[in-house]
């Protein structure tokens, strides 16, 4: 799940800075999520799949079809 939303976000040539403004979360907070040494809150994820126009099964590696 972790290298996913990297992947996507690096795909989208987005930051970390950047995707944590538009979570409303902090650069650190954001690289913790990308590196797994924090949860992904339930509210993350479900914004993270609206962004990225995929569902939460891609970003929790469920499905491989984005």
């Amino acid at each position: 799940m972790y290298k996913r939303i990297r992947d996507l976000r690096e795909d989208a040539d987005l930051t970390q800075k950047q995707m944590s403004q538009i979570l409303h979360c902090s650069q650190q907070v954001y690289s913790n999520y990308e590196l797994g040494q924090r949860d992904i809150p339930t509210s993350i994820l479900i914004a993270l799949a609206k962004y990225y126009h995929t569902s939460t099964d891609y970003i929790l590696g469920l499905v491989d079809k984005r």
